[in-house]
């Protein structure tokens, strides 16, 4: 049996993310790499494909994703015409740009291979529904339900030692009873959200995406995977789904309001009279971690080949190629195209030409589920005491209310933190630690959930074992792709889109200043949708309802 091989398209930072937890935490093989930088296609092919002087072999090295499925095509020709070709890919890794990922998924379903899409799906609804027809319409009249190959997104929170062990916690042994509110924060980073979100790809809706969805997509689903899905073995299928959403946010300090007297009419922080005093000055940002020997997060975002640069001519030249991609401006008589097209991360950061929110909440609401079986499954003994009122093994599923929270303006970058208010008790979560007090023994207990090396509290090295796992349960053990994809990945194309499609309603919310409906919003934005356009091949229903399970350690 040969492990899973695996193509990454796009060795920017995630893809190499990925590479690294595909490479510590699988027996998978990275096999080839789609990618048009030649400097990040040649060294992500040195560090994770070939190891020696003589260069990748045919297969290995792409200039992009469309080049891959040419080559790909041509090789199942020449098979078909009877001549040896070098072996394929298994599964793929889309790590691009997110408006890019409709093409490349919608191109790669064809091809029937296993996919694992960086987050978010999209940056449209209508794309993510494009996507989610391509997958399910390649499927053909196989008899499972659902997609013919696995699919994952990059939703790496559900897949941290911390959060997996918060999920247990509160839907598994009710440590605070029924959950009856929560608070959730994403703190971004004062100048990770500079970088990224004001001066970087994501800094305008028009070109990108609203910063809920690229920046905290994932915050929702986990939201809904904590508080939607029913626990292993309850007696109910159905997620209980929120009736409501609703948000508030805005461009709050990143515009030129904001901007200081003295830095005038000035555009660059290099050639601007206040950059010694503002703490958003991309010097401070950029060139100090460099000189600090940081080679990797920001600096290789600006200057992708900065290894390259200090193996040539040490820190100076370094030094001399970072300044120089810091001192590119623009002006009024730049084409808005060339404007658009790239990010400027020397830029002003009140002159950035940014519009999506730097602050912004999102309210949750769930009514009661009166049709819930309150059932106790045969040959459960398990109770939870009557004192409260909560019955059996599992609680009734209850109103609650869920606030979300993404700020800009913090030290913490990127640690969650969450509060979860129940009947019996209250639950405080800071990415690292949890702590659960109950009320009625007034005991607390706490807890320090393994934090693995690599990204995301090892929720990146988390979700690439799973995939792979049911990857290879899918290739080598004979399981079916549906049976793979709930039991290793415990998430399916419907929760994938039930929770982007939450995120455009959040949106819609907040643009409009009104409460959404969502099971209106359901029926109309996706169900209608799809309908419009007939159905999918295999006849399978669209669904905003769908079990989720948790995903094997």
């Amino acid at each position: 049996m040969e492990p899973p091989r695996v193509l990454i398209i796009g060795a920017g930072s995630r893809g190499n993310a990925y590479a690294r937890a595909i490479k510590n935490a699988s027996d998978a093989r990275i096999v080839a790499v789609a990618e048009p930088l030649e400097s990040q296609r040649r060294q992500f092919g040195k560090t994770y494909i070939w190891t020696d002087a003589k260069g990748p072999k045919e297969g290995q090295s792409f200039t992009d994703w469309k080049e891959y499925i040419h080559w790909e095509q041509e090789r199942h020709a020449r098979g078909a015409r009877g001549e040896k070709v070098p072996d394929g890919v298994d599964a793929v890794f889309v790590c691009t740009l997110d408006e890019t990922h409709v093409d490349i998924l919608t191109a790669l379903a064809p091809l029937k291979l296993h996919v694992l899409c960086e987050k978010p799906l999209a940056t449209t609804l209508d794309d993510c529904l494009k996507i989610y027809r391509s997958l399910l319409e390649e499927s053909g009249d196989d008899d499972e339900d659902g997609p013919s190959t696995i699919f994952s997104i990059g939703h790496v929170l559900r897949y941290s030692p911390h959060n997996m062990l918060l999920r247990k916690l509160l839907l598994e042994e009710h440590a605070i009873g029924n959950i009856v509110s929560v608070e959730h924060t994403e703190p971004v980073g004062w100048w990770h959200f500079a970088h990224s979100y004001v001066r970087g790809n994501w800094r305008q809706e028009s070109t990108s995406a609203p910063s809920l969805l690229t920046k905290s997509c994932h915050d929702i689903d986990l939201l809904l995977w904590l508080l939607c899905s029913p626990p292993p073995g309850h007696p109910e299928a159905r997620p209980h789904l929120p009736s409501s959403v609703m948000s508030t946010g805005s461009l709050v300090y990143f515009k030129p309001s904001s901007k200081p007297a003295l830095a005038g009419t000035a555009t660059n922080c290099l050639s601007c009279e206040a950059e010694s005093q503002c703490m958003y000055s991309a010097r401070k940002i950029y060139q100090q971690p460099l000189q600090r020997g940081n080679t990797g997060w920001p600096v290789k975002i600006v200057v992708p080949e900065i290894e390259d640069c200090l193996k040539q001519g040490g820190l100076p030249k370094a030094e001399e190629e970072l300044t120089k991609r810091l001192a590119e401006d623009y002006d009024d008589q730049t084409p808005g195209h060339v404007i658009e097209g790239r990010p400027w991360f020397g830029r002003c950061v009140y002159e950035a030409g940014n519009d999506v929110c730097d602050d912004q909440f999102v309210t949750l609401t769930w009514d009661d589920d009166s049709d819930v079986s309150r059932t106790t499954p045969k040959g459960d003994h398990a109770s939870v005491s009557q004192s409260n009122g909560e019955s059996g093994p599992h609680p009734p599923r209850n109103m609650k209310r869920a606030t979300f929270h993404m700020v800009a303006f913090t030290e913490a970058i990127c640690e969650r933190r969450s509060r979860f208010y129940g009947t019996r008790g209250e639950l405080v979560a800071d990415s690292r630690s949890i702590r659960v007090h109950d009320f009625a023994t007034r005991a607390t207990r706490s807890y320090q959930p393994e934090v693995p090396d690599g990204g995301h509290g090892g929720g990146d090295a988390g979700l690439a074992r799973q995939f792979l796992r049911a990857v290879d349960a899918v290739k080598n053990q004979g399981w079916s792709v549906s049976d793979a994809q709930r039991v290793h990945v415990g998430c399916t194309l419907d929760e994938i889109m039930r929770s982007h499609a939450m995120v455009f309603a959040a949106e819609e919310a907040r643009r409009t200043m009104r409460i959404v409906d969502w099971p209106r919003w359901w029926q109309a934005e996706v169900e209608q949708k799809l309908h419009r356009h007939g159905p999918v091949s295999n006849g399978r229903p669209m669904s905003g309802s769908g079990q989720q399970t948790n995903a094997s350690a």
